[in-house]
């Protein structure tokens, strides 16, 4: 009867308070307060670690787990008192055994953490009292539990959950948990910060959902749980809630289900207050939007460059420029992929120097040429981006197209040329007037006079003809004058293109009976198909007045001979007329070689006229004219009939 109760103990696990002051007490051993040194067998065998003390806490029996999980030797346990065994109980523990030993209710437990002396391993006991038949307290009987595990998960979980609390705390993101089945949602302190709800404020699931505001807010919550719940969808969304007080907020609103045993038994997420953000967050597109609007309204080209030189922001007007439509045809890309590579390396290259000194390029004026062959001048600014570290994360660069400014400059440049070319010609002729006027004047006057005293009548005959003569070379003068006027002032006759082989083919056909007598040869080497674009009536006088002057001043040792040709030069076609005559010192006449009455031979036909109306023709049609001469050997003229305008 008695190893059976032992064996019901036994399968029980020990339940040591009811049972074990019976079970030693039919083993039939009296205490009494004295030591034991034997072993009880039915003890030993007990599943937990146990001991049975008298009431000086002295061990009289022990279970083997006792000595195998303390790694006591039975023969030095059994008789010593428990606090020489656990050096490493609290100053009240004899209080605690003598509270239990005087205990007269038969359930009292003792929960008290310890480690034992041989290792750092937790354990729990149990005590209660150990009484006899007379139901008179004897000892006591403790069991172990090892709460090694236990504790050290319990640590775990106590630091993750202060851990997570300073997160929240740090972070200010509230955390929240819903119960499907009790229906019941626990929230920390942060949402309750977020809701400006007390401590002691009931949520409820339903009432926390139609806090988000109506309309969009409310109605994307609700399907996200409702998602969540059923199909376990994780989300998180930017919403608005309606705190307690009345006020619109934005919030981070996250969640996931929780399961068990494969099925969705609730929901957990977080909660953030986002409202600051969202209003930075607004307030910088807002700046964004203005700053765009800026840039993009410049009359300037604006662009952002990184590190490398590839754009990462530019305006308007460089889309415009580039001809894109969009800025995400540009971002990204560097000017090797936008320019020839040549223009490309020389901005790299100003780039560099940007960034690498920190100094910026100001007002540098830059040609840029487009793969599509379009080429613009550009007033160029390339200022270095600095970042927290104080070097260079890129640069802003500031151009403004100047092309068309380049090219009032240069009409204005040379409208100034003329006009001051023009007024030296005006100041010239105006001179020239004055003189050829005063001197004809002088003359009449004084034949004038000698006819007015002249009594000889043959004197007076022959005054009368230098009258007449005088008259003659004062109209000759006077319609050269008139025709050097009209070569100015008809700056509205229209040039056309023309055929200059059949001009030159009509001049010498003019001029076959000069030629003849003369013996000159000209050399035609223009093409039948060269064009010019002339004053049809200027090209025959100019093409007569060059090749007259070359038969006119030949050299006396040889016939004259007459080399025409032509060559396309910068926009222009270039008549060389070359003769073997004279030649001209230029160093001696070259800046009075084209004036009004300049002779530089003693050449009876000389008037100095004919180069002076031709210059003025040349010009009236955009073109120019050079000369190269030596002496003795001969002149070439150079005449460049402009193509263009």
């Amino acid at each position: 009867m008695q190893h059976n109760e032992f064996d019901a103990i036994h399968n029980k696990g020990l339940d040591i308070t009811q049972n074990a002051a019976t079970l030693v007490r039919n083993y039939n051993i009296a205490l009494n307060g004295t030591k034991t040194t034997l072993n009880n067998p039915l003890v030993k065998q007990l599943p937990t670690a146990t001991v049975f003390t008298n009431k000086k806490f002295e061990v009289v029996y022990a279970s083997d787990k006792f000595f195998a999980d303390f790694d006591f030797d039975s023969n030095d346990t059994l008789g010593r008192p428990i606090n020489e065994l656990f050096t490493t109980l609290s100053e009240d523990w004899e209080n605690t055994l003598y509270h239990c030993l005087s205990d007269k209710t038969h359930d009292t437990n003792v929960n008290y953490s310890l480690n034992s002396a041989t290792d750092s391993k937790w354990y729990k006991w149990a005590c209660t009292a150990w009484q006899n038949d007379q139901n008179n307290p004897i000892g006591l009987i403790i069991q172990f539990e090892d709460i090694t595990e236990k504790k050290l998960k319990k640590e775990q979980v106590d630091t993750l959950q202060s851990l997570l609390d300073a997160m929240c705390e740090i972070s200010e993101i509230g955390v929240w948990d819903y119960n499907i089945q009790d229906d019941k949602l626990i929230c920390c302190d942060i949402i309750r910060k977020i809701y400006n709800v007390g401590a002691d404020h009931q949520f409820s699931f339903d009432g926390a959902l139609s806090s988000y505001k109506d309309g969009h807010s409310r109605n994307t919550i609700s399907m996200l749980v409702h998602e969540s719940m059923n199909k376990g969808k994780t989300w998180s969304e930017k919403l608005q809630l309606r705190t307690s007080n009345g006020k619109n907020i934005w919030v981070q609103a996250s969640g996931m289900p929780t399961y068990s045993d494969g099925k969705i038994v609730g929901i957990k997420g977080t909660l953030q207050n986002i409202e600051k953000q969202v209003q930075s967050e607004t307030k910088t597109r807002e700046n964004e939007l203005l700053l765009r609007t800026l840039i993009d309204n410049l009359p300037l080209n604006v662009f952002i460059k990184d590190t490398e030189s590839r754009k990462i922001l530019v305006n308007k007007s460089e889309c415009d420029y580039m001809g894109v439509d969009s800025a995400d045809e540009l971002l990204g890309k560097s000017d090797f992929e936008l320019f020839n590579k040549d223009i490309a390396l020389i901005s790299r290259s100003e780039d560099l120097q940007v960034m690498e000194t920190l100094i910026p390029i100001l007002g540098r004026e830059t040609i840029n040429e487009t793969k599509d062959g379009r080429i613009a001048t550009f007033l160029t600014s390339k200022i270095p981006l600095k970042g927290n570290n104080g070097k260079a994360q890129g640069l802003v660069g500031i151009s403004m197209d100047i092309t068309d400014l380049k090219q009032k400059e240069q009409e204005l440049r040379d409208l100034i040329n003329v006009t001051s070319h023009q007024n030296k010609k005006l100041v010239n002729f105006a001179h020239i007037v004055s003189h050829n006027l005063r001197s004809h004047t002088a003359n009449f006057s004084m034949l004038l006079d000698f006819l007015a005293n002249e009594k000889n009548e043959n004197e007076k005959s022959n005054i009368i003809k230098m009258l007449t003569q005088a008259s003659d070379n004062l109209l000759e003068t006077l319609e050269n004058l008139n025709e050097v006027v009209a070569i100015n002032t008809n700056i509205n006759l229209e040039k056309k293109p023309v055929r200059l082989n059949q001009r030159i083919v009509s001049v010498k056909r003019n001029l076959k009976a000069f030629l003849v007598n003369n013996n000159a040869k000209i050399v035609n080497a223009i093409s039948e198909h060269t064009t010019i674009k002339v004053i049809p009536a200027y090209i025959d006088s100019i093409l007569m007045n060059f090749i007259t002057n070359a038969v006119k001043y030949r050299h006396p040792d040889r016939p004259p001979l007459i080399t025409l040709s032509t060559i396309s030069e910068n926009g222009y076609v270039v008549l060389s007329i070359e003769d073997n005559g004279l030649g001209i010192d230029l160093k001696k006449y070259g800046n009075k070689l084209f004036g009004m009455y300049k002779t530089f031979h003693d050449h009876s036909d000389a008037r100095g006229i004919g180069l002076y109306i031709t210059k003025n023709q040349i010009e009236a049609m955009n073109g120019k004219v050079t000369v190269a001469s030596k002496v003795g050997l001969g002149t070439t003229f150079k005449i460049y009939f402009n193509e263009q305008n």
